[in-house]
């Protein structure tokens, strides 16, 4: 009976490797051997700290969970996704700033990012927040194309460039300050203010790709109207909800017409910039079926931080005077809009199985 059942053991191995190995995607799956990130908070691991804004997260208690529980920046308790794809993809443990004063040349080789929370698609957003605009991170990562080529020349800087992923988060800035709460954009309408950041978004790619980036993921705007922040700001206002902690539904049919959008944009400039790969990369929708059957994932909490209140805190407003909640990988979201390491590490799953695969070679 035992021989029978390691016969049948090493008999099923090979259907394992054939079922779950797609979903096991490394660098060498994918000849991704660098990240470069642009845009927001998603994406800055700690830009800011150089900046006059307020927009920083270099104190207690962000970097909670983080190796050696450091502040550096980032807008979490621990790891951000693009931290977790690179060690994930076997490149490097962290994904640095490019601001950071300890990141060398031979950082650059692998990837850095240029993103700057509270920055937007709309210069207006960063100019609001002082902060990186999308155009000084470009201007950036060509300082930085510049730094690569003086230590491994012009044509192995062009080898790296084309095979490393470009990742952009922007747009959820644009809509909050400049739409949403601060109406300094209201005078444009909802879908003439979408198009114009999609616009702005359409030029940033093409330079990218006129910089020798060919593999791009953008990612799509979240449910912006389940964002705590936005659910305090709309419980407090006359409405059928009043006092209610829900989530703002017209802000989520927007957000996904936006992405509607961007899917279409996507898909044209696919097909006029040759050689390329561009990718959407829905987090919409995990986000959402994760707010709607929270207990399948393991969380405890949707519409609340773990920062405080978990109802406005985040970035100043969430410090070492708030209290914290006891347990972060129950909760989705670390403040009023950023998330935990554990909803980090989910959404790179979400990536491995529907974004990598689209860029292998």
């Amino acid at each position: 009976m035992q021989g029978k059942t390691t016969l049948i053991f090493f008999f099923l191995i090979p259907f394992f490797i054939l079922f779950f190995q797609p979903h096991l995607t490394n660098a060498s799956s994918t000849n991704i051997t660098a990240i470069f990130a642009f845009g927001d908070s998603v994406f800055d691991p700690g830009n800011n700290n150089a900046l006059p804004t307020l927009f920083r997260a270099n104190h207690w208690p962000y970097g909670k969970d983080f190796p050696g529980q450091v502040p550096t920046g980032r807008f979490s308790n621990g790891k951000l996704t693009t931290d977790i794809l690179v060690s994930q993809l076997g490149i490097k443990q962290l994904l640095p700033a490019y601001l950071d004063p300890k990141v060398s040349d031979k950082d650059l080789l692998t990837g850095v990012s240029f993103a700057s929370g509270g920055s937007g698609l709309d210069e207006l957003t960063a100019k609001e927040n002082h902060v990186l605009s999308m155009e000084d991170q470009l201007n950036y990562f060509e300082q930085a194309l510049k730094r690569m080529e003086k230590i491994v020349g012009g044509k192995e800087a062009e080898r790296i460039v084309e095979k490393a992923l470009f990742m952009i988060s922007a747009g959820t800035n644009d809509m909050l300050f400049n739409f949403y709460d601060l109406p300094t954009r209201r005078y444009i309408s909802l879908s003439g203010y979408h198009d114009f950041l999609l616009n702005r978004l359409e030029a940033f790619v093409n330079e990218l790709y006129k910089m020798g980036a060919r593999k791009i993921a953008v990612v799509g705007l979240p449910p912006i109207g389940c964002l705590p922040v936005q659910v305090t700001i709309n419980s407090l206002l006359p409405s059928f909800h009043m006092f209610r902690r829900v989530c703002v539904q017209q802000q989520n049919i927007e957000s996904q017409s936006y992405n509607k959008k961007l899917q279409s944009l996507i898909s044209r400039l696919r097909s006029t910039l040759s050689g390329s790969k561009l990718v959407y990369a829905d987090v919409y929708n995990p986000l959402l079926d994760i707010i709607q059957k929270p207990s399948v994932y393991g969380y405890d909490h949707i519409l609340e931080g773990c920062c405080g209140t978990g109802s406005l805190e985040m970035g100043p407003l969430c410090n070492e005077f708030n209290p914290i909640c006891v347990n972060p990988s129950r909760y989705l979201l670390w403040d009023a809009v950023h998330p935990t390491q554990a909803t980090n590490e989910y959404l790179v799953h979400i990536l491995q199985r529907t974004v990598l695969p689209q860029l292998v070679d």
